[in-house]
């Protein structure tokens, strides 16, 4: 019953928002916080460097905000020094340089009535946030504690249960009644986004910072080839390649391998493990169980392969929750999860046990799920999020030590990892009827070195982002791109822009409402300049100078036909965009794009203030797909061998009926010129000839190279290709 609850609740949510748009023209201008506050009713435990992100519900004018209508006091009444930046309709109120003094608080931030809208409206009343701060990170000193955090959730969510159907109910009259009246990605440095390749002579996946491994579904040492496949590990003898064999095949009953990691003798093997074992919980019987017995994990598996005919288990660290994403540095390989507390079953079992459980064992022996203890449960004071982060740390070179596990209340969504620093970006969305101007993106800093992970900085930007490409770090400061807004709403237009923060991940300076009605399809940061893609009906190329981090700047822009959704650096001079050729349709709804074929461009970006779209090379008719149009680990890319391969499915159109059929699927491999343009130097396909559907077993997902062969993997097998070109 309380899982129909909460689809209930969500439904309920989704309605109120449709309404919430209906009506948004009867809503006074407001003002919102995100990035952490509740309301403006109940006082808050931040941070002492914390950024306050204010939202307005228009545009206002600028003139109208200064340090006379915002501003921050402490217990005496007293006006703390902290700098103001405005922005479209938001305004961030940055902390004092050395952060707040504890001492001096509890302190109150005010926003006054007399800050006006472009339309001339005043906000309301004056608002104001009472809140204390905190130097480090708290963790629960008990299980009451613990317990009574998550029973103030519960209440909170029937609250707002409440209030969704109440403005779900007051929606739907509302609607009636007016119908009756109207009839009615590291710093991403040229240097650091290279060739997809290695000095050993085979590719290694490609990564977005280099130096900073990402896990994939294949891996090779350029004489074995690791694959993760169908519930099973495959390791190939890849090298010679007339003589390729099949070495080792495991299958797992409760464990499925999704990624791989390789460091010399030692391949780590992430998964998602499942168990039918109940949550742990003080009492015994079937009233006392948990509604779901069953739970879901995320596995790391350390083997030993110096003997690749038999690996054996090192080590096997198990975090509950759904697997993030991972990185590896030299030794040390990192993975997140995220765990959601079930907390609406407090109504019926008040002693239900929410903390996550993990396990570290060593060799093969079998470790238990544990609890994590309170006192090692962190949480962000200001986070409004009801699930837990696990961060796992493990050193290959010492499996015998534990792995340090982290776990924050607060959950994660996309990461971005330079060699120091940990980058979590989590999506807030606060809803109601003016929701779309009030979603934010939470930031968590981690400084990393080795095994040890320590929280460094928390921000917010407004807006959400696309993936990792939207994050970089470049000489202690972190760039993100993002979009505020949905490209549908034609009342209150999406619109992009770009932040840069500083290193405690303070915005002290952007490029704002960047391709209205548009959103961000690709991003790629290199160095001192950064190249966005937005679209709706065309694809603006929007090239960015960011020297100067305290005065970003558009340098240049190019509005073509269709979208990049990647974006590959060729040199200094040149960029590769892969993603879809469009068409404009008209029908009796109006207009639409569509897709029409995988294209690939390669820009010229030598004229920054002009930058052109230099060769391009469409692939297919509609329905033609890559997994390289949303996973940048499925392109090979090595200058100097000319390839630039890539798996794909390629659909062409029937002349008779205007149906699209299969015409192939497999690898393309490409070569680059930069006079030339693009030149197809091989096909290599798995299927049957002359099929009408693609089998799924020998659908090519990666395509690696050793020495002078190309190996296709698909679920199957293996094909080597000798490279003649």
């Amino acid at each position: 019953m309380r899982k129909r609850a909460i689809v209930f609740f969500l439904i309920i949510a989704g309605l109120a928002i449709i309404f919430g748009f209906l009506y948004k023209a009867k809503e006074p201008f407001a003002v919102n916080t995100t990035g952490g506050a509740r309301s403006f009713e109940t006082t808050q435990s931040v941070m002492i460097n914390k950024s306050w992100l204010l939202t307005f519900s228009e545009n206002f004018q600028k003139e109208s905000i200064n340090e006379q209508s915002i501003f921050i006091t402490d217990k005496n009444g007293d006006v703390v020094g902290v700098e103001l930046l405005i922005s479209d309709n938001t305004v961030t109120v940055l902390p004092p340089e050395q952060g707040y003094n504890q001492e001096l608080g509890p302190f109150e931030l005010h926003i006054l009535g007399e800050i006006e809208s472009i339309d001339g409206q005043t906000l309301g009343n004056q608002k104001s946030i009472a809140f204390t701060v905190k130097e480090s990170l708290p963790t629960f000193a008990s299980k009451d504690e613990f317990t009574q955090l998550f029973s103030d959730k519960l209440k909170q969510m029937k609250e707002e249960m409440k209030k969704s159907k109440s403005f779900f109910e007051f929606g739907r009259n509302e609607s009636q009644t007016s119908s009756d009246d109207s009839g009615t990605s590291e710093n991403s440095t040229m240097q650091e986004s290279k060739d997809s390749s290695s000095g050993d002579d085979h590719s290694e996946t490609n990564v977005q910072v280099e130096g900073v491994d990402e896990a994939d579904i294949v891996k090779t040492d350029g004489t074995y080839i690791y694959q993760a496949t169908d519930q099973k590990l495959k390791i190939t003898k890849a090298e010679p390649a007339g003589e390729m064999s099949v070495l080792t095949e495991l299958s797992y009953r409760d464990f499925y391998p999704m990624q791989l990691f390789l460091d010399g003798d030692q391949l780590i093997v992430i998964g998602n493990h499942w168990d039918e074992k109940i949550h742990h919980e003080p009492k015994r019987g079937a009233e006392s169980m948990m509604i779901m017995p069953m739970y879901d994990s995320t596995r790391a598996i350390v083997y030993n392969i110096a003997d690749a005919k038999n690996p054996i288990v090192e080590k096997t660290v198990t975090l509950e929750g759904s697997y993030v994403s991972s990185r590896k540095i030299d030794q040390y390989v990192y993975f997140l999860t995220n765990q959601y507390a079930n907390y609406w079953i407090l109504d019926e079992h008040p002693e239900a046990d929410l903390r996550p459980r993990v396990s570290d064992a060593n060799g093969e022996e079998e470790s238990s799920m544990e609890p994590v203890p309170y006192d090692r449960i962190t949480y962000f004071p200001e986070s409004t999020e009801d699930n837990f982060m696990l961060i796992a740390s493990i050193d290959l070179n010492h499996t015998d030590r534990d792995a340090s596990i982290l776990t924050y209340l607060g959950s994660g969504h996309q990461i971005y990892m330079s060699k120091e620093n940990l980058y979590v970006a989590v999506p807030n969305y606060a809803y109601g009827p003016n929701w779309m101007n009030n979603e934010s993106t939470e930031l968590y800093k981690f400084a990393v070195d080795g095994t040890n992970v320590e929280f460094a900085a928390n921000g917010s930007i407004p807006g959400y982002l696309l993936n990792q490409f939207s994050m970089d770090e470049y000489n202690g400061h972190f760039r993100v791109a993002a979009t505020k807004g949905q490209t549908w709403d034609e009342n209150s237009p999406s619109s992009n822009h770009l932040y840069i923060l500083d290193s405690g991940l303070n915005v002290v300076s952007s490029v704002d409402d960047l391709a209205r009605g548009e959103r961000i399809y690709s991003v790629r940061f290199m160095g001192e300049k950064a190249y966005v893609v937005t679209f709706k009906e065309v694809d603006p190329l929007f090239v960015f100078d960011l020297s100067n981090p305290n005065e970003p700047k558009v340098l240049g822009e190019l509005k073509i036909p269709g979208f990049s959704n990647y974006l590959h650096p060729y040199d200094e001079n040149h960029l590769i965009g892969f993603g879809y050729d469009t068409l404009l349709e008209k029908d009796q709804w109006g207009t639409r794009v569509v897709t029409n074929g995988v294209k690939i461009s390669l820009f010229d970006v030598s004229d920054p203030t002009n930058p052109l779209e230099k060769h391009t090379e469409i692939i297919g008719g509609r329905s033609t797909y890559s997994p390289l149009n949303y996973d940048h680990k499925a392109l090979l890319f090595n200058k100097e061998k000319d390839i630039f391969a890539f798996p794909i499915t390629v659909y062409d159109e029937n002349s008779k009926d205007g149906s699209y059929r299969l015409a192939f699927e497999g690898a393309m491999v490409y070569g680059i010129d930069l006079d030339k343009g693009f030149t197809l130097n091989k096909q290599i396909t798995h299927q049957n000839e002359k099929t009408l559907y693609e089998d799924w077993e020998k659908t090519v997902q990666r395509i690696l190279y050793i020495k002078d062969h190309l190996y296709t993997v698909t679920p199957k097998n293996i094909k080597a290709t000798k490279i003649t070109w």
